[in-house]
């Protein structure tokens, strides 16, 4: 039977205030929500009269509608729902309703034919299978790609109808970059889907570009009082034509974007092209190449990384560069893995060789940034770069950079308690050819010279404190090297001779040893690391080749000092 909007705002009505089990519903008061509920919607009083929301019920309770509400009276005064969980959005569609669903979706599917009907083809097929499993109460046939988690959709609705009628909204966003939310007003003329995320598309002031912003990260929409400001250069039919996804800069260019497509992807690609712009160029026994005319975007890189190692970027330059570099820090990021017996392994040999290397601590990205941090400084800093101590006071920005995840589990897996002591920054530039003899390091760096008992002797060095029990500063310290190039033989790589590290030598005994002993070469890879104790004989030789050899230089501490002695760079984690 066809049933009028008042009743099914009322049948509505009804069910959500039954639906609330902390209020007990009197007829009055169901009288009394529907006639809001229909003010709200006609914008007028309505007369609802006790007769009208009594004969609702009984509708409601019958079969006529499909509904069979379990709606009971108690008290002989308040209504309820008998089962809580029961609501008549979730009661199945009726067998009236679903023949008249079959003959819509019969009517609709032959439009699909036609050119003005495509986007049809996807919701008959939707409202097919929902029938289908309705009458059959079989499982779905059609498993549509939806995704119910997606944060932002609620405000689909109201963005649709602001555009629609042409207002200015006040939107809260907060974008994943930004570190807090922020307020501002927005002209939006167009929703705009892609891969399953919403978007919408306009103008935040009337002096800047077209924009984008994901529902996702809206946090509110209000509307604003402020007059709508309509861009009449924005035509929503041709704006995202030379682009592939929802990233368009308005006076980019499209350029040719030339890929080869292996035999292995290119049936995927060609029978589901990247842009309405691909072309077939030409074709070998070992794939495809075609070309596309597009604006360079990230969602453009998106889709060629996602076809790995099945397509190369022959033109342009700059994308194909792009590409090689993004598909390296990929690589990176696997290399980068460390696993708890490489720790195991290097934390023994540094225990009883008295060094170690890890050639995969920090990535390509990582190291690039912090050259660009280092080049930076000394560009306006008239400082030598060669030995600059106190590096982390001095440019504290790398923290975030050199205190990443593989650092620390490296510096725990040697010692839980250890505490950065001392960092300097060593560059040895390609105009320099220093080198440096055998000999052995006393890593306790201090504030001041004090002394205090247990540390009584001085060497020349200020601040360096050299008597302390060897056998402690054996066990609870030790450096880290991290190298910004690649070191060798032929720019400097350290010398160094295993097992040298369990005593503090005289003048005499390290060059007797020196002599006598075959050094291990420390050639170390960009990213990587070298540990090694404080009294590891170590020397480096004269360069060969004039390439840089920048190193950050830490030293770490597990010993507290005593009363009156500070460390001068102390870095907890």
């Amino acid at each position: 039977m066809a049933v009028n909007k008042n009743a099914l705002i009322r049948y509505k009505t009804i069910d959500k205030c039954l639906q609330n089990t902390f209020k007990q519903w009197t007829l009055n008061d169901l009288i009394e929500a529907v006639s809001d509920a229909l003010y709200d919607y006609e914008g007028k009083d309505v007369d609802v009269s006790k007769r009208t929301v009594q004969l609702d019920l009984q509708m409601m309770r019958s079969d006529k509608l499909g509904y069979n509400a379990p709606i009971v009276v108690y008290n002989r005064k308040y209504y309820k729902y008998e089962d809580v969980n029961y609501s008549i959005t979730n009661s199945p569609i009726s067998n009236h309703d679903l023949d008249k669903l079959s003959e819509a979706v019969s009517f609709l599917k032959q439009f699909q034919g036609f050119s003005h009907f495509n986007e049809l083809g996807s919701m008959v097929q939707k409202l097919e299978d929902h029938v289908y499993t309705q009458k059959t109460h079989e499982k779905s046939l059609i498993d549509f790609e939806k995704n119910e988690n997606l944060k932002g959709l609620e405000f689909l609705d109201t963005l649709y109808q602001f555009i629609q009628k042409k207002q200015t909204i006040n939107i809260t966003y907060q974008s994943f970059k930004a570190r807090s939310e922020s307020t501002f007003i927005f002209y939006p003329y167009l929703l705009k889907e892609f891969r399953n995320r919403w978007f919408v598309i306009g103008r935040r002031n009337k002096n800047e570009g077209i924009m984008n912003l994901a529902l996702d990260r809206i946090l509110s929409v209000d509307k604003s009082d402020v007059k709508f400001v309509l861009d009449t250069n924005f035509n929503s039919e041709t704006y995202y034509n030379n682009a592939i996804g929802v990233s368009v800069s308005p006076n980019l260019k499209p350029e040719t974007v030339l890929l080869y497509v292996t035999h292995k992807q290119a049936p995927y690609v060609l029978t589901k092209p990247l842009h309405h712009s691909q072309k077939e160029i030409s074709r070998d026994n070992y794939g495809v190449t075609i070309s596309l005319m597009v604006q360079l975007n990230f969602e453009l890189e998106k889709d060629i990384l996602g076809l790995g190692e099945g397509i190369k970027v022959l033109a342009p330059e700059r994308l194909k560069r792009n590409i090689k570099e993004r598909l390296y820090d990929a690589v990176d990021a696997y290399e980068t893995e460390i696993s708890d017996k490489n720790l195991r392994t290097i934390a023994r040999r540094l225990e009883y060789k008295g060094f170690g290397i890890l050639n995969h601590v920090y990535t390509k990205r990582d190291i690039r940034k912090l050259k660009a941090k280092f080049d930076a400084y000394f560009k306006f800093n008239d400082e030598a770069s060669f030995g600059m101590r106190e590096v982390l006071k001095k440019i504290p920005e790398i923290k975030a950079i050199l205190f990443n995840k593989n650092f620390k589990k490296v510096i725990k897996s040697i010692d839980k308690q250890a505490f950065l002591t001392k960092a300097i920054y060593f560059d040895k530039s390609t105009n320099d050819n220093w080198y440096v003899n055998w000999h052995q390091d006393v890593p306790i760096n201090v504030l001041e010279k004090k002394e205090v008992d247990g540390f009584k002797s001085w060497t020349n060095k200020q601040g360096v404190v050299s008597v302390c029990p060897p056998e402690k500063i054996s066990k609870n310290t030790f450096a880290m090297r991290i190298h910004l190039d690649d070191v060798t033989v032929k720019n400097g790589a350290l010398k160094v001779i295993p097992g040298s590290h369990n005593k503090r030598l005289t003048d005499e005994e390290i060059k007797l040893i020196s002599n006598n002993s075959i050094p291990l070469l420390s050639e170390v890879n960009s990213g990587g690391v070298q540990l090694m104790k404080p009294f590891l004989l170590h020397a480096s030789s004269r360069t060969t080749s004039q390439k840089s050899r920048r190193v950050l230089h830490l030293e770490f501490s597990s010993i507290e000092l005593p009363e009156g002695l500070e460390y001068a760079e102390r870095e907890d984690f």
